[in-house]
């Protein structure tokens, strides 16, 4: 798009405006002077066309400066963690975060130090609880070993404001809380394999938990439809991890249902029943289709290419093909998805009374 928002939005890459007062900034531009926004190229150049406006913008990526720097970057985290100066990580991270977000205001840069900091909370957590003597299979003792990680990112985010680091502070918390609780109930019901004794009780907690992280994600898209502040690039990254936790969670469900048991994941997913499988994944993309989150779609590919493989595997055709036309199948698939994903979302949200569609991103 031309005009305003592309204007501010070279303001934030050049770091002479916040990313977080960006939509601010821009509403209040809009109301003083109504008539400054320029109408989108593809309006101008066919009027009879209704312009695609992309809600679903990472807004992580704003040219190849950012690639070349986070390049630069990803090369020297590696080399000081290959030296095995973990506790070194720190400091450099740090350092660079400073300069790069904090000043320079690099949005994939800030993705990159994010993650590295997330690797350094985690060998941390781990080489503390070894120390403590927190090893063993137990689910609480597992819960204990990364109990500080929500914390530390939790300071590493109110330092620097980047939305996936909120992201990780979220997921963590139900993780850990998740892993804590299993610990708890496996203890309280003196279980050596609370999966094989008590599946359905685990299976509930876990569609409890990816309930609570997917509500969480709706909250913060939700009170941005629009999508122009961080709250909606928070909601683009627990949407990532809501996606699959929601689909592992059917997949659960639709084991303990065939099998009666979690204890075999890997073989109850060769042997699940396949279109139980395939209707699950198409559940999970009509709620991104809705939702307007691609996200949705992007979390079943796996499950869906194993999906389709083994139900060709179970036809005539001769297995040096099947991984082929898995492939093709599932690219016909997302093409489809992809292709047709507002036509598709003007139909299935044309069918929501008007007070939702609302609260939803715009059709278009």
């Amino acid at each position: 798009m031309t005009g305003l928002r592309g204007a501010l939005e070279t303001a934030v890459a050049r770091g002479l405006v916040e990313p977080t007062k960006l939509g601010a900034l821009e509403a209040h531009i809009e109301a003083a002077l109504p008539g400054l926004r320029e109408a989108p190229r593809a309006a101008v150049d066919d009027p009879a066309r209704p312009a695609v406006i992309e809600t679903e913008t990472p807004r992580f990526i704003r040219g190849f400066h950012d690639v070349l720097i986070t390049l630069g970057l990803t090369v020297l985290l590696i080399g000081v963690g290959g030296l095995g100066a973990i506790i070194g990580l720190l400091p450099v991270v740090l350092i660079l975060a400073e300069i790069l977000v904090r000043r320079q205001r690099l949005a994939l840069p800030a993705v990159a130090l994010t993650i590295a900091m997330a690797i350094w909370a985690v060998v941390i957590c781990q080489l503390v609880a070894d120390d403590m003597g927190w090893s063993g299979d137990s689910y609480l003792l597992l819960a204990l070993r990364f109990l500080a990680f929500p914390l530390m990112m939790l300071a590493f985010y109110w330092r620097y404001r980047i939305p996936v680091a909120l992201a990780f502070v979220i997921l963590s918390f139900f993780a850990v809380l998740f892993l804590g609780l299993v610990g708890l109930l496996e203890i309280g019901l003196r279980s050596t394999n609370i999966l094989i004794d008590h599946p359905s009780i685990v299976l509930v907690m876990g569609i409890l938990a990816a309930l609570g992280l997917f509500a969480v994600a709706m909250t913060y898209d939700l009170s941005d439809p629009a999508r122009q502040s961080r709250r909606s690039d928070i909601a683009f990254w627990l949407h990532l991890a809501a996606a699959p936790a929601l689909l592992y969670a059917g997949l659960a469900t639709l084991f303990i249902v065939s099998f009666g048991t979690l204890s075999d994941f890997d073989d109850q997913m060769r042997d699940a029943s396949t279109p139980g499988v395939i209707a699950l994944v198409a559940i999970l993309m009509l709620i991104g289709v809705v939702i307007d989150r691609r996200a949705f779609v992007t979390s079943g590919l796996i499950t869906l290419i194993v999906t389709v493989t083994t139900l060709l595997r179970n036809s005539a055709i001769e297995m040096d093909n099947v991984i082929f036309l898995a492939l093709i199948t599932v690219g016909v698939i997302v093409l489809s998805v992809g292709i047709g994903w507002q036509p598709l979302r003007r139909v299935v949200v044309g069918l929501f009374p008007p007070e939702l569609k609302q609260k939803l991103p715009p059709l278009q």
